[in-house]
């Protein structure tokens, strides 16, 4: 297999031992196909992450741990390949686990490992409990920087927080759905992924606090636990719908947002205003052809731009290190759609 990169470099990339890397770049037998792959896919990844550059400065390797859907570890993985090229020459070799869905003793087994096998720090969206906590005290006790991204481990000693004032976020939607109905009876449909994750769970609190002390006339009705994925969440909302008729807004602070729209149309119910959350693919999609009305939109980018300091601030390479400050909530509609979506 020709490639230009030392086998402990492939190794670090793909998460495995030297010995296991030399076997499949060997040929040898007694190697699983779904380690080949893995082989293969950090090959892929180190010549991305070089290709056309010539590296000179320091270099950082970084694990990002995210239990999100696709549609937005997508948006994040492009975030983080962007932002690396702006911090030339430094680079940040990037280590990407995504899953859809993890349990949290799953995330805990992985912080560990890493934790073990070294890392320069760990990017982290994870859910809020205990069990997590502690693991990322160890990892900061054993001098890894760990960097919380778009939701918060308030409780546990990460070094930083990249994100959003989800509080903020919160009470942004209830104005906009407020204002839409100026003191009319109306019920909203609130849409979380989980809440076990503290950054939704602060979208929600804002939420319901700015509606109750500024538009009691706005009922919720909350469904959780669709982890964003279309099935289930399209499923939740149905169940939603089908028991509170009175049903006509939405603010999804979860996503899903194709199936709840699908399931409105499935009941005969028209939703007068839709706020959802994060400028991805679909949602832009959704924007663009008026079928939502706003999104609350903060950059990505800037987050990763943030992570990257916490990192190199904890490892001495920033001359001033100082602290991430909060990304800007923006309301983003079909006609202030910024440059570099999509």
């Amino acid at each position: 297999m020709a490639h230009e990169f030392l086998v402990k470099d492939i190794a670090f990339q793909a998460g495995l031992s030297i010995a296991t890397v030399d076997r499949v770049l060997n040929g040898r037998d007694g190697v699983r196909k779904q380690t080949e792959l893995r082989v293969h896919a950090a090959i892929r990844e180190l010549e991305n992450q070089q290709a056309g550059i010539e590296i000179q400065g320091r270099k950082f390797g970084i694990d990002v741990i995210m239990e999100a859907p696709d549609r937005f570890t997508d948006t994040v993985r492009a975030a983080f390949e962007s932002e690396n090229a702006t911090f030339m020459p430094t680079v940040f070799r990037c280590r990407f686990h995504f899953a859809e869905s993890m349990r949290p003793q799953e995330i805990v087994q992985r912080l560990d490992r890493i934790r073990l096998r070294g890392t320069d720090g760990i990017v982290l969206k994870a859910p809020d409990v205990p069990d997590i906590g502690a693991a990322v005290a160890r990892a900061e006790q054993a001098g890894i920087t760990v960097v919380t991204l778009v939701t918060d481990l308030p409780n546990a000693p990460r070094t930083a927080y990249a994100g959003a004032d989800n509080r903020a976020a919160g009470e942004t939607a209830a104005y906009l759905i407020g204002e839409r109905f100026a003191g009319q009876q109306a019920t909203v449909l609130v849409t979380l992924s989980s809440s076990r994750f503290r950054g939704e769970e602060e979208r929600e609190i804002g939420f319901r606090r700015t509606l109750r002390e500024r538009y009691p006339s706005i009922a919720i009705v909350e469904i959780s636990e669709g982890l964003g994925r279309d099935a289930a969440t399209g499923a939740l909302a149905a169940e939603a719908l089908a028991a509170n008729p009175a049903i006509n807004a939405v603010y999804s602070i979860g996503g899903g947002n194709r199936a709840v729209l699908a399931a409105f149309a499935a009941a005969g119910f028209s939703c007068a205003i839709f706020v959802a959350h994060d400028l991805d693919a679909a949602n832009l999609d959704l924007l663009m052809s008026r079928r939502i009305h706003y999104v609350l939109h903060h950059d990505l980018k800037k987050d990763v731009r943030a992570a990257f300091r916490a990192i190199m601030g904890r490892r001495n390479a920033l001359s001033i290190p100082g602290m991430p400050s909060l990304s800007a909530v923006e309301v983003i509609t079909p006609y202030n759609i910024p440059s570099q979506a999509g």
